[in-house]
Protein backbone atom coordinates (compact mmCIF):
# COMPACT_ATOMS: atom_id res chain seq x y z
CA UNK A 1 0.00 0.00 0.00
CA UNK A 2 1.35 3.46 -0.96
CA UNK A 3 0.89 6.75 0.81
CA UNK A 4 -2.43 8.28 -0.22
CA UNK A 5 -2.83 11.99 0.51
CA UNK A 6 -6.19 12.28 -1.25
CA UNK A 7 -7.25 15.34 -3.21
CA UNK A 8 -7.03 17.93 -0.45
CA UNK A 9 -5.10 18.57 2.72
CA UNK A 10 -4.18 21.53 4.90
CA UNK A 11 -0.85 23.29 5.33
CA UNK A 12 0.10 24.67 8.77
CA UNK A 13 3.16 26.74 9.64
CA UNK A 14 5.30 26.22 12.72
CA UNK A 15 4.25 29.54 14.26
CA UNK A 16 0.62 28.50 14.14
CA UNK A 17 1.20 25.14 15.79
CA UNK A 18 -0.35 24.93 19.28
CA UNK A 19 1.93 24.41 22.26
CA UNK A 20 -0.75 22.35 24.00
CA UNK A 21 -0.60 18.69 22.83
CA UNK A 22 -4.26 18.20 23.70
CA UNK A 23 -5.21 20.99 21.30
CA UNK A 24 -3.11 19.36 18.58
CA UNK A 25 -4.82 16.03 19.19
CA UNK A 26 -8.31 17.54 19.13
CA UNK A 27 -7.69 19.63 16.01
CA UNK A 28 -6.08 16.88 13.95
CA UNK A 29 -8.72 14.33 14.96
CA UNK A 30 -11.36 16.78 13.74
CA UNK A 31 -9.46 17.31 10.47
CA UNK A 32 -9.62 13.58 9.89
CA UNK A 33 -13.34 13.50 10.68
CA UNK A 34 -13.91 16.34 8.20
CA UNK A 35 -12.40 14.19 5.46
CA UNK A 36 -9.04 15.83 4.86
CA UNK A 37 -6.39 13.26 4.02
CA UNK A 38 -3.16 15.06 4.89
CA UNK A 39 -1.70 17.82 7.00
CA UNK A 40 1.50 19.49 5.76
CA UNK A 41 3.71 20.87 8.51
CA UNK A 42 5.73 23.91 7.50
CA UNK A 43 9.10 24.62 9.05
CA UNK A 44 9.39 20.96 9.97
CA UNK A 45 12.14 19.90 12.34
CA UNK A 46 14.29 16.86 11.76
CA UNK A 47 13.15 15.15 14.96
CA UNK A 48 9.66 14.85 13.40
CA UNK A 49 8.05 15.85 16.70
CA UNK A 50 4.99 17.47 15.14
CA UNK A 51 4.31 14.66 12.64
CA UNK A 52 4.55 12.22 15.53
CA UNK A 53 1.90 14.20 17.45
CA UNK A 54 -0.43 14.11 14.44
CA UNK A 55 0.02 10.41 13.82
CA UNK A 56 -0.58 9.53 17.46
CA UNK A 57 -3.88 11.44 17.49
CA UNK A 58 -5.32 10.07 14.23
CA UNK A 59 -5.82 6.80 12.38
CA UNK A 60 -5.84 7.76 8.67
CA UNK A 61 -4.45 11.30 8.34
CA UNK A 62 -1.09 11.55 6.57
CA UNK A 63 1.48 13.76 8.31
CA UNK A 64 3.74 15.38 5.71
CA UNK A 65 6.69 17.67 6.35
CA UNK A 66 6.62 20.76 4.22
CA UNK A 67 9.58 20.81 4.40
CA UNK A 68 12.65 19.52 6.25
CA UNK A 69 15.54 21.81 5.30
CA UNK A 70 18.43 19.91 3.73
CA UNK A 71 20.97 22.44 4.98
CA UNK A 72 20.02 22.51 8.65
CA UNK A 73 18.71 18.97 9.30
CA UNK A 74 21.34 16.21 8.86
CA UNK A 75 20.05 13.39 6.68
CA UNK A 76 21.19 10.65 9.05
CA UNK A 77 19.30 12.21 11.96
CA UNK A 78 16.17 12.73 9.87
CA UNK A 79 16.34 9.15 8.63
CA UNK A 80 16.71 7.89 12.21
CA UNK A 81 13.63 9.90 13.23
CA UNK A 82 11.73 8.54 10.23
CA UNK A 83 12.55 4.96 11.20
CA UNK A 84 11.54 5.69 14.79
CA UNK A 85 8.16 7.27 13.96
CA UNK A 86 7.11 5.68 10.68
CA UNK A 87 6.82 1.96 11.46
CA UNK A 88 4.05 2.48 14.01
CA UNK A 89 2.00 4.37 11.38
CA UNK A 90 2.42 2.55 8.05
CA UNK A 91 1.98 4.68 4.90
CA UNK A 92 1.10 7.81 6.89
CA UNK A 93 4.44 9.63 7.25
CA UNK A 94 5.56 11.59 4.18
CA UNK A 95 8.99 13.17 4.43
CA UNK A 96 9.02 16.38 2.43
CA UNK A 97 12.49 17.89 1.96
CA UNK A 98 13.71 21.09 0.36
CA UNK A 99 16.64 23.45 -0.10
CA UNK A 100 15.30 26.44 1.81
CA UNK A 101 16.78 29.89 1.22
CA UNK A 102 20.20 31.48 1.41
CA UNK A 103 19.21 34.24 3.85
CA UNK A 104 18.28 31.60 6.44
CA UNK A 105 21.25 29.30 5.78
CA UNK A 106 24.31 31.49 5.42
CA UNK A 107 23.95 33.30 8.78
CA UNK A 108 24.43 29.85 10.34
CA UNK A 109 27.83 29.45 8.74
CA UNK A 110 27.04 27.31 5.67
CA UNK A 111 27.46 28.66 2.17
CA UNK A 112 24.25 28.32 0.16
CA UNK A 113 25.44 27.10 -3.23
CA UNK A 114 24.36 24.49 -5.76
CA UNK A 115 21.01 23.82 -4.03
CA UNK A 116 20.00 21.27 -6.69
CA UNK A 117 23.13 19.24 -6.00
CA UNK A 118 22.55 19.55 -2.25
CA UNK A 119 19.03 18.13 -2.58
CA UNK A 120 20.26 15.30 -4.83
CA UNK A 121 23.00 14.42 -2.34
CA UNK A 122 20.47 14.49 0.49
CA UNK A 123 18.29 12.04 -1.41
CA UNK A 124 21.35 9.83 -1.86
CA UNK A 125 21.84 9.88 1.92
CA UNK A 126 18.19 8.98 2.49
CA UNK A 127 18.59 6.11 0.04
CA UNK A 128 21.59 4.84 1.97
CA UNK A 129 19.65 5.13 5.24
CA UNK A 130 16.72 3.11 3.91
CA UNK A 131 14.08 5.84 3.66
CA UNK A 132 11.77 4.57 0.88
CA UNK A 133 11.47 6.62 -2.30
CA UNK A 134 7.67 6.46 -1.97
CA UNK A 135 7.75 7.97 1.52
CA UNK A 136 9.36 11.26 0.58
CA UNK A 137 8.57 14.32 -1.53
CA UNK A 138 10.64 17.24 -2.77
CA UNK A 139 9.84 20.95 -2.62
CA UNK A 140 10.26 21.90 -6.26
CA UNK A 141 9.83 25.10 -8.28
CA UNK A 142 12.29 25.06 -11.18
CA UNK A 143 12.14 22.48 -13.99
CA UNK A 144 15.24 20.51 -12.94
CA UNK A 145 14.08 20.13 -9.35
CA UNK A 146 10.56 19.18 -10.44
CA UNK A 147 12.07 16.45 -12.62
CA UNK A 148 14.30 15.32 -9.74
CA UNK A 149 11.25 15.10 -7.48
CA UNK A 150 9.49 12.84 -9.96
CA UNK A 151 12.51 10.59 -10.38
CA UNK A 152 13.70 10.32 -6.77
CA UNK A 153 10.57 10.65 -4.62
CA UNK A 154 6.82 10.22 -4.51
CA UNK A 155 6.58 13.57 -6.23
CA UNK A 156 6.75 17.36 -6.06
CA UNK A 157 5.43 19.81 -3.47
CA UNK A 158 5.60 23.28 -5.06
CA UNK A 159 4.97 26.21 -2.71
CA UNK A 160 3.70 29.73 -3.54
CA UNK A 161 2.57 28.85 -7.03
CA UNK A 162 -0.33 29.35 -9.41
CA UNK A 163 -2.32 26.86 -11.50
CA UNK A 164 -0.08 27.83 -14.43
CA UNK A 165 2.91 26.46 -12.53
CA UNK A 166 0.92 23.34 -11.73
CA UNK A 167 0.34 22.75 -15.44
CA UNK A 168 4.03 23.32 -16.19
CA UNK A 169 5.07 20.94 -13.40
CA UNK A 170 2.69 18.22 -14.60
CA UNK A 171 4.14 18.53 -18.06
CA UNK A 172 7.60 17.85 -16.64
CA UNK A 173 6.53 15.05 -14.28
CA UNK A 174 4.33 13.23 -16.73
CA UNK A 175 1.80 10.73 -15.46
CA UNK A 176 2.42 8.97 -12.17
CA UNK A 177 4.41 11.13 -9.75
CA UNK A 178 2.51 13.04 -7.09
CA UNK A 179 1.98 16.74 -7.69
CA UNK A 180 0.88 18.52 -4.51
CA UNK A 181 1.00 22.32 -4.81
CA UNK A 182 0.30 24.61 -1.86
CA UNK A 183 -2.47 27.22 -2.22
CA UNK A 184 -3.02 30.11 0.19
CA UNK A 185 -6.62 31.17 0.80
CA UNK A 186 -8.51 33.87 2.69
CA UNK A 187 -12.21 33.40 3.41
CA UNK A 188 -13.25 37.02 3.01
CA UNK A 189 -15.29 38.62 0.24
CA UNK A 190 -14.25 42.24 0.72
CA UNK A 191 -11.16 42.97 -1.44
CA UNK A 192 -9.57 45.36 1.03
CA UNK A 193 -10.08 43.01 3.94
CA UNK A 194 -8.82 39.97 2.04
CA UNK A 195 -5.74 41.72 0.66
CA UNK A 196 -4.91 43.18 4.06
CA UNK A 197 -4.56 39.61 5.32
CA UNK A 198 -2.88 38.23 2.20
CA UNK A 199 -0.40 40.96 1.26
CA UNK A 200 1.97 40.79 4.26
CA UNK A 201 2.33 37.05 3.72
CA UNK A 202 3.09 37.47 0.02
CA UNK A 203 5.47 40.36 0.76
CA UNK A 204 7.59 38.15 3.01
CA UNK A 205 8.36 35.81 0.11
CA UNK A 206 9.32 38.69 -2.19
CA UNK A 207 12.55 38.91 -0.20
CA UNK A 208 13.51 35.35 -1.18
CA UNK A 209 15.16 35.00 -4.62
CA UNK A 210 14.05 31.39 -5.17
CA UNK A 211 10.41 32.46 -5.13
CA UNK A 212 10.95 35.69 -7.04
CA UNK A 213 12.77 33.87 -9.83
CA UNK A 214 9.93 31.38 -10.10
CA UNK A 215 7.32 34.15 -10.18
CA UNK A 216 9.23 35.78 -13.02
CA UNK A 217 9.09 32.47 -14.90
CA UNK A 218 5.33 32.60 -14.42
CA UNK A 219 5.11 36.00 -16.10
CA UNK A 220 5.19 38.47 -13.23
CA UNK A 221 7.38 41.55 -13.69
CA UNK A 222 8.98 44.34 -11.70
CA UNK A 223 5.68 46.15 -11.20
CA UNK A 224 4.22 43.05 -9.58
CA UNK A 225 7.26 42.10 -7.51
CA UNK A 226 8.32 45.46 -6.09
CA UNK A 227 7.34 46.65 -2.62
CA UNK A 228 4.66 44.50 -1.04
CA UNK A 229 3.47 43.15 -4.38
CA UNK A 230 0.79 44.26 -6.80
CA UNK A 231 -2.89 43.42 -6.42
CA UNK A 232 -2.48 41.20 -9.48
CA UNK A 233 0.25 39.20 -7.76
CA UNK A 234 -1.57 38.95 -4.44
CA UNK A 235 -4.76 37.80 -6.11
CA UNK A 236 -2.87 35.22 -8.18
CA UNK A 237 -1.11 33.71 -5.17
CA UNK A 238 -3.90 33.95 -2.59
CA UNK A 239 -7.41 32.79 -3.42
CA UNK A 240 -9.88 34.94 -1.55
CA UNK A 241 -13.65 35.14 -1.46
CA UNK A 242 -16.43 32.85 -0.32
CA UNK A 243 -16.14 29.08 -0.12
CA UNK A 244 -17.24 28.57 -3.73
CA UNK A 245 -14.69 31.07 -5.04
CA UNK A 246 -11.86 29.48 -3.08
CA UNK A 247 -12.96 25.98 -4.14
CA UNK A 248 -12.89 27.12 -7.78
CA UNK A 249 -9.18 28.00 -7.44
CA UNK A 250 -8.47 24.60 -5.94
CA UNK A 251 -10.25 23.01 -8.92
CA UNK A 252 -8.02 25.03 -11.25
CA UNK A 253 -5.01 23.28 -9.76
CA UNK A 254 -6.67 19.89 -10.14
CA UNK A 255 -7.67 20.68 -13.70
CA UNK A 256 -4.05 21.70 -14.39
CA UNK A 257 -2.75 18.34 -13.20
CA UNK A 258 -2.51 18.45 -9.41
CA UNK A 259 -3.26 15.22 -7.59
CA UNK A 260 -3.55 16.95 -4.23
CA UNK A 261 -3.74 20.58 -3.10
CA UNK A 262 -2.33 21.72 0.26
CA UNK A 263 -4.65 24.50 1.45
CA UNK A 264 -3.08 27.11 3.71
CA UNK A 265 -5.77 29.25 5.33
CA UNK A 266 -4.65 32.78 6.20
CA UNK A 267 -6.52 34.73 8.86
CA UNK A 268 -4.04 37.38 10.03
CA UNK A 269 -4.22 35.88 13.51
CA UNK A 270 -2.37 33.22 15.47
CA UNK A 271 -4.00 29.89 16.08
CA UNK A 272 -5.32 27.09 13.92
CA UNK A 273 -8.05 28.17 11.45
CA UNK A 274 -10.43 25.43 12.50
CA UNK A 275 -13.59 27.36 11.65
CA UNK A 276 -12.33 27.87 8.09
CA UNK A 277 -11.31 24.21 7.78
CA UNK A 278 -14.86 23.26 8.70
CA UNK A 279 -16.36 25.69 6.21
CA UNK A 280 -14.14 24.50 3.33
CA UNK A 281 -14.35 20.76 3.93
CA UNK A 282 -17.66 20.06 2.11
CA UNK A 283 -16.33 21.76 -1.02
CA UNK A 284 -12.84 20.24 -0.99
CA UNK A 285 -12.88 16.71 0.33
Amino acid sequence: MAIDVGRAGVWVGARTWPADPSEVADATAELEELGYRAIWLGGAEGTLRRPEQVLAATTRLVAATGVVNVWSEPADEVAAAFHRVGPDHPDRLLLGIGAGHAKFVEPGGQLYERPYSKVAAYLDALDAAGVPVGARAVAALGPRTVQLAGERSLGAHPYLVTPRHTAMARGILGDGPLLAPEQKVVLATDPDEARAVARPVVAFYLGLPNYVNNLRRLGFGDDDLSGDGSDRLVDALVAWGDVDTVAARIREHHDAGADHVCVQVLTGERGLPRQQWRALAPALV
